[in-house]
């Protein structure tokens, strides 16, 4: 029998597992020590399938279990049997949509990774339903290789999925916890993965092999980037917009999760500036689905859309002084720059503070309850407009939403250089909200077409974007110029590359109103 589990699973900072320990202690509790052995082929086979096959040992028993992707990030369909020992048996998924992707790799499975865990769990009833907590804390091991774990998971026993949120929430508050939407089973995939290229680094030279070992370690937290979206011409815009809102949330907790150091945390340091730029698309993006859906469906509350700008602002000093410090300053020592000096900005706002801060976490967390439909304030009025006046053809609507876009932006685009700076920073992020819903849409679209305009737009966007970027360094060389009179050579070249910008984008433009129509 396949069940469904549906849980939030929360990374407890070192800060805080005496508080949250004593939380749990506060019930009736009940430890156990799982040991558990994950099984795959060599190529990958059953992760490839969306399958995830362990042996554990809880207690004096041993459980086999089967998993497979649920509906969104906190649902999985589960299959468990009890074992007499530590040996599979496939059979038992004959008449299971595993049976096929299972035969196939049989006769290659292993162990790939394995996990210790001390867990210390409680059932707690809430006026939405009966959640089972449980505080896990220990290893996922491969090849060599360890991973710590400490998380918190609230699992649904009975009831609404609101229950997992009302708990979820006052621990996150309480405990200033951090969301990570990884499994153990994904941990302990890449973990394995980076073992196994690890070990073929081992005949290269000594040089070759330290920056091969650094590079590839640096891997297992890579940024995640825009992932493709499928919608189906069947779907209402309510569940369209779900479907969008889960992948953009996706991108934002993934890259925050590496910025908070849910794995590294007083160990080294794996976010970059490329995460904080992840991160800060993955707010963008989301945006973006808000302004194609408005009038369409049901937006989050409106205090969540609003939270959101000040997250994004607060990550947006760090982005330039980036850009400023890794993308302009290289070329303008190149043409001559004489050295400048500017301050760095309060640590306050770093990436990572904002990524740990229990406001931006608590509002990741609600957005991904309300899209779930989980979230405590929802209920069956959550929804109160009248879904029959609604649009029916998501693909036709879709379009002629787009199409607006297009024409607003392509408008503004051919007087361009007629624009003054806002206006023109305006037209930028219209152009990028532009590619952003192509993306989301991109399944109901005429594929050709749509490759020919998005290279159109998406060379509009790298012209505007480094103009966008110049903007910002003028400023911080004009603040600068009169104490470090250098300045005013950057200042200069600035002007002379933003007037060369200025008639590429004429040029552009004039290009995105003979490319093709994706709108046909």
């Amino acid at each position: 029998m396949i069940m469904s589990e549906q849980e939030l699973k929360l990374h407890v900072p070192k800060s805080a597992r005496t508080s949250l320990k004593g939380a749990m202690l506060r019930g009736a509790v009940t430890r156990v020590r799982l040991r558990a052995q994950y099984f795959d082929t060599p190529e990958r086979a059953l992760v490839t399938a969306g399958i995830s096959l362990r042996l554990r040992q809880e207690g004096r028993t041993w459980v086999q279990t089967l998993k497979m992707a649920g509906s969104n990030p906190l649902s999985r369909l589960e299959l468990n049997h009890p074992r007499p020992d530590a040996t599979l048996d496939l059979s038992v998924y004959d008449d299971s949509p595993a049976k096929k992707p299972l035969a196939k790799a049989a006769k290659e499975l292993s162990v790939c990774y394995e996990t210790d865990i001390q867990r210390l769990y409680r059932r707690i009833r809430t006026p939405a339903g009966v959640v089972e907590v449980a505080f896990d804390t220990g290893q996922i091991k491969a090849g060599g290789l360890t991973l710590p774990v400490c998380e918190v998971e609230f699992e649904l026993v009975s009831g609404q999925l609101q229950a997992v949120f009302l708990l979820g929430l006052k621990w996150q508050a309480a405990h200033h916890l951090i969301l990570d939407l990884r499994s153990k089973a994904e941990r302990g995939d890449r973990l394995a993965a980076l073992a196994q290229q690890l070990a073929g680094l081992g005949d290269t030279q000594e040089s070759v092999t330290a920056a091969a070992r650094a590079a590839a370690v640096a891997s297992f937290w890579a940024p995640r980037p825009i992932m493709p979206i499928s919608l189906k011409a069947s779907m209402d815009c309510q569940q369209a917009l779900a479907n969008v809102t889960l992948e953009c949330l996706e991108q934002i907790a993934r890259n925050s999760a590496v910025l908070a150091e849910v794995d590294t945390e007083s160990v080294c340091q794996a976010g970059t500036p490329e995460h904080v730029h992840q991160l800060r698309v993955g707010i963008r993006r989301l945006r973006s689905c808000w302004s194609l859906y408005k009038d369409l469906a049901t937006l989050p509350p409106e205090a969540w859309r609003e939270a959101v700008k000040d997250h994004f602002s607060a990550l947006g000093t760090t982005r330039d002084d980036d850009v400023l410090r890794e993308s302009l300053m290289p070329v303008l020592n190149a043409a001559g720059q004489p050295p400048v000096e500017f301050a760095r900005h309060n640590d306050s706002h770093s990436s990572m503070h904002l990524a740990r801060s229990v406001p931006f976490q608590r509002w990741l967390i609600e957005m991904l309850a309300w899209s779930v439909q989980g979230h405590p304030i929802q209920t069956p009025s959550a929804f109160a407009d009248d879904p029959s006046a609604r649009p029916a053809n998501l693909k036709l609507t879709l379009k002629k939403k787009l199409f607006k876009w297009h024409q607003r932006v392509l408008s503004d685009g051919l007087k361009f250089d007629t624009l003054e700076i806002k206006a023109k920073h305006d037209l930028r992020k219209r152009a990028k909200r532009l590619r952003y819903g192509l993306q989301f849409s991109e399944s109901l679209l005429p594929a050709k077409k749509l490759k020919s305009y998005r290279k159109q737009l998406s060379s509009i966007q790298d012209i505007l974007g480094e103009m966008n970027d110049l903007y910002v360094a003028r400023e911080k060389f004009e603040g600068i110029r009169d104490d470090q009179p250098p300045a005013w050579f950057a200042v200069g070249w600035i002007a002379s590359r933003l007037a060369v910008l200025d008639k590429e984008a004429k040029t552009a433009f004039a290009g995105l109103k003979n490319a093709d129509h994706f709108w046909d």
